[in-house]
């Protein structure tokens, strides 16, 4: 195929770029600071260096527009807070007193002040803060950093955009405020909102921006007559401005829908539309509106979210259609680059054969600016780079380690019967009480104990050599005798062996399934500080032996109490991976489904009454769109139940989900048919016991009472009074009292008082129980 060259020459850009630096620099200058170890002019001096040797690696690839204003020091929806001036009432002497140390308070908290709600970002692991919101907020224009971080960019000779959450997507993002009806819609403050963008686009202008773009990515999802007449308001009214920058709007994440025809119309100078496979739709509706007839259309053609190479030739077809639907067409990313790794070419494990498979930051960069490159001077230009990347997609498909015929006759012999418990709830909830003896309100944790120092330092040392299996080995049963003894003396009903040997949730299983791949440098940041690898899931999956049932036994061996064996879900070992894309998800859910199944099964032979079965990302993976739900949730549910279908009636089966809203998969999780369910409650103050209550959710539930992600400690009465709120939803026979998430990020000081607290706060509400 040969494309002749654009009318107007393409350029190429980025919406975002990872943040943390290539040994994650920024995370390492932020914890140091918040232990006083590091100053603010030194953190503010780190993330200036990161943010310059970005822009200039960019620019050095052939970006011709480099994104500022998507950097943060946690989030970027944290960031649209400040510059609007919607700062919480309890928050604001903080910011008030220091700007910076008033910014973490709200991302994490303090002792006294609780912090921001958190929650996904669409259907990403990425978690934002939740602006709170109310009919007396007051919107004031802060863009300092906005502004600050584009005169950067211009310093060092570069052509910037700013990049800034728009308008309305942070108001549907918003929550009301605490003491707020909680039917009160923050959108209703748009008008109220509005002139602030106004005044930060001038600031921006002022300042030299000649493009400014406002991400809408709520756009693409189902939205009410309502919110797609607020979104023609809002870009109607910006777009009307008198000497502003030119406005870029951006959606991403999938087909923009019936809110397309509503942007295309609005007086804007461009819109940002994702391009790739999952929203190929966005071609086709742009073609029906007309499309953009003298406007700016930036095509996410490269998938921001997935690490496999780009098909450079579909998208240069893509692009090539699209050359007659808008007045100058560009090449992006679907959306910022922040979900993926940095850079592919730091792997020293991965086989050289199966890397030439992947695209990472840098890559991604590298195949944005060959497209553009390819449409603006012709493929003859590109030659060489359409005939080796033609060569790496054929490696990938003819490669045997995609493929094993044994996993996949196992995956088409599974029957319905499979996929469902041999008793009822009812009947099992009798056998479990009577095997487990618990009391009323039992406690529990969800899994994760602290990391420690000395952990971390130990895996590395057996990396390195330093230490040989056994002398790890011996690490690991201290710190697992040490886990026993606390929860024993704290109090705790149910235990757990705290996971000391694992280094995440999901690279554990990962390292020890076929199938997988492992990276070193792959960091990807979820929230804050807090970065993980995603492992990368390249081919058919099984089990080879055994893999928590070792660890998990020894320490059943150290109590008399029930301990509990701790597994990741199947869809959360998708959601949390960098998945196949060469298959249906569903097929692939189905095949860890029975590789866990052979580890629960194996668990329960060893002894153990209680197994958790962790489903976190159960929400997140949801689609955006309400018409695509039934599919995902039918085969989601589906490998859940798989993967604990075969166990006894008297084993009773846990699973866990934190930070995402639970409103709208109710049913999802009454098809799990587990038997316990813990949930995050704790920052969105039970929302989710009102909302199982509200569903009939027939079984047994935990809402948190402890937030892990802030580190402050709550009081003993703090814990009560949110039981209390609890047991108004849940009867006390049902109710188990339970952190919102593994506590493996935080302090072990925190975690002995915090649990502690928990289990006071449950024996006082017991005590207030009235006799059964």
């Amino acid at each position: 195929m040969t494309t002749r060259p654009a009318a107007a020459a393409a350029q190429a850009t980025v919406y975002g770029y990872p943040r943390q630096g290539p040994d994650r620099e920024l995370k390492k200058a932020i914890e140091g600071y918040w232990k006083g170890r590091v100053t603010a002019d030194a953190l503010r001096t780190t993330a200036a260096d990161l943010r310059r040797a970005n822009w200039q690696r960019l620019a050095g690839t052939g970006i011709d527009e480099v994104p500022t204003g998507d950097f943060s020091y946690y989030d970027h929806v944290l960031d649209t807070t400040v510059m609007v001036g919607a700062i919480p009432d309890r928050h604001r002497n903080a910011v008030e007193a220091d700007a910076l140390d008033g910014y973490f308070a709200m991302a994490r908290g303090t002792q006294d002040v609780a912090p921001l709600e958190m929650t996904k970002w669409f259907d990403t692991n990425y978690h934002y803060l939740v602006p709170e919101l109310g009919p007396s907020t007051a919107f004031t224009v802060d863009s300092t950093k906005q502004v600050a971080e584009f005169k950067e960019a211009l310093a060092l000779g570069l052509t910037a955009r700013p990049v800034l959450v728009g308008p309305v997507t942070y108001l549907l993002l918003a929550k009301p405020a605490p003491g707020v009806a909680a039917d009160f819609d923050p959108l209703t403050l748009l008008d109220r909102l509005l002139p602030v963008y106004a005044e930060a686009l001038a600031d921006l202008r002022d300042a030299g921006a000649e493009w400014v773009q406002f991400d809408e990515p709520a756009l693409v999802q189902d939205r009410t007559p309502a919110e797609l007449n607020a979104a023609a308001r809002a870009y109607r009214d910006l777009g009307t401005l008198t000497d502003r920058p030119k406005l870029l709007v951006a959606s991403y994440f999938g087909r923009l829908g019936e809110a397309l025809p509503v942007l295309a119309k609005a007086p804007v100078d461009g819109l940002a539309l994702d391009f790739t496979e999952a929203a190929a739709a966005n071609l086709d509706d742009l073609a029906a509106v007309g499309g953009l007839p003298g406007k700016r259309l930036v095509a996410g053609v490269v998938n921001g979210r997935n690490i496999w190479v780009n098909d450079l030739e579909k998208s240069l077809a893509t692009l090539a259609t699209l050359l007659g639907l808008a007045g100058r067409v560009d090449v992006s990313g679907s959306c910022s680059l922040l979900h993926v790794p940095l850079d592919s070419t730091l792997e020293r494990d991965i086989e050289p054969q199966i890397l030439r498979w992947l695209a990472f930051a840098r890559q991604k960069t590298a195949e944005i600016v060959t497209l553009a490159k390819g449409l603006a001077q012709g493929t003859d230009t590109i030659a060489a780079e359409l005939s080796a990347n033609r060569a790496d997609l054929a490696s990938r498909v003819n490669s045997p380690i995609t493929r094993d015929p044994a996993v996949r006759a196992r995956a088409a012999a599974v029957t319905e019967a499979d996929a469902r418990r041999s008793r009822p709830y009812a009947a099992r909830a009798a056998a479990q009480r009577a095997r487990l003896g618990l009391p009323l309100l039992p406690t529990t944790t969800i899994g994760s104990f602290p990391q420690t120092g000395e952990l971390r330092t130990a895996r590395a040392d057996l990396r390195a050599g330093r230490i040989d299996t056994v002398g790890y080995e011996e690490r690991i049963k201290a710190e697992i005798q040490e886990v026993i003894s606390f929860q024993e003396k704290t109090g705790l009903d149910v235990l757990v062996h705290g996971e000391a040997e694992r280094n995440d949730m999901v690279q554990y299983f990962a390292e020890q399934l076929t199938g997988y791949l492992a990276t070193r440098h792959g960091w990807v940041q979820s929230y804050g500080t807090r970065y993980v690898r995603p492992p990368i899931l390249a081919g058919d999956i099984s089990r080879p032996e055994p893999m928590t049932v070792r660890w998990t036994t020894y320490a059943q061996s150290l109590t008399s109490r029930p301990v509990k064996g701790m597994l990741t879900g199947p869809v959360t070992m998708l959601a949390w991976s960098f998945v196949r894309d060469d298959q249906p998800l569903g097929e692939t859910a189905r095949q860890v489904a029975l590789a866990l199944r052979d580890e629960v099964n194996d668990l329960e032979t060893a002894g153990t009454s209680v197994i958790q079965v962790d489903e976190p990302a159960l929400r997140e993976t949801l689609p955006l769109r309400a018409a695509d739900h039934a599919v995902y949730l039918a085969w989601a549910t589906e490998a859940f139940r798989l993967t604990t279908g075969g166990v006894r009636p008297d084993t009773q089966i846990h699973t866990h989900m934190c930070y995402a809203e639970f409103g709208d998969i109710v049913q999802a999780i009454d098809d799990l048919d587990a038997d316990v369910i813990s949930l995050e409650a704790a920052r969105s103050h039970m929302q989710v016991a009102r909302e199982l209550a509200a569903h009939g959710y027939p079984r047994e539930a935990g809402p948190g009472v402890y937030d892990i992600h802030s580190p402050r400690v709550p009081s003993a009465e703090e814990a009560a009074e949110l039981l209390r709120t609890g047991l108004k939803a849940i009867p006390a026979e049902r109710l188990w009292v339970n952190p919102d998430c593994g506590l493996k990020t935080r302090g072990w000081p925190e975690t002995r008082a915090s649990l502690e607290n928990l289990v006071t706060a449950a024996r006082t509400v017991r005590e207030e129980l009235p006799p059964s």
